[in-house]
């Protein structure tokens, strides 16, 4: 008989606590996705204050094919983190000198987080000054974002770069989180990451 308290074909890894920084912070405060360099971040239960993806909700496109496109969903992807050195490594892979966060539409730059992208949903992210954030997913890489790098980064072929970035870019693009307990975010600020218990779902 299966026990299910304590499932022994179910290998189950202990929470973490690791301390990290916040190494820059970006707004979206034009009319599209890219952002820019900001002196701090204003965060309310629906965002980041005045960002293009600020909301309590947001609408579905591709990444959420079970619904129809444009259907009204909760916004769990309200803020975009990423880390340099993941940037460095898909740079590489483009044929790039760079990608500067602002390109993806990046709001968070983290330093001090081993595999950033590899945070599991569910971690918190416990800033300095009061405010906490907590990761939905992944960001998966798509052809928008791609489209911005090669166009910023002058590629010859931003149609050729704009397809490249989803292939290279898988588990190095960062991750999506949204707002838990509102507050600031500022450039050099500590962060407390809690990574949760985690383990492999098997029926």
């Amino acid at each position: 008989m299966l026990d299910l308290a304590t499932p022994e074909d179910i290998d189950i890894l202990p929470r973490q606590k690791m301390v990290a920084s916040v190494a820059a912070v970006y707004g979206a405060r034009g009319g599209d996705f890219v952002t820019e360099p900001v002196g701090e971040l204003r965060l309310g239960f629906d965002g980041i204050a005045d960002d293009f993806h600020a909301g309590y909700t947001r609408r579905s496109g591709g990444r959420e094919p079970w619904y129809p496109r444009g259907t009204e969903m909760r916004n769990e992807r309200q803020i975009s983190i990423v880390a340099a050195d993941e940037l460095a490594i898909v740079a590489e892979r483009m044929g790039l000198a760079e990608i500067k966060p602002e390109w993806i539409g990046a709001n968070i730059v983290m330093a001090g987080v081993p595999r950033l992208s590899m945070l599991p949903s569910a971690t918190l992210l416990f800033f300095a000054g009061g405010t906490t954030i907590k990761v939905d997913a992944q960001n998966v890489p798509c052809r928008v974002a791609g489209q911005s790098i090669a166009e910023h980064a002058g590629m010859a072929d931003v149609t050729a770069g704009a397809l490249l970035f989803p292939k290279v870019a898988k588990r190095l693009r960062g991750l999506v989180a949204w707002v838990e307990k509102p507050g600031t975010v500022a450039s050099g600020e500590a962060v407390s990451v809690r990574v949760p218990e985690q383990w492999i779902y098997r029926p």
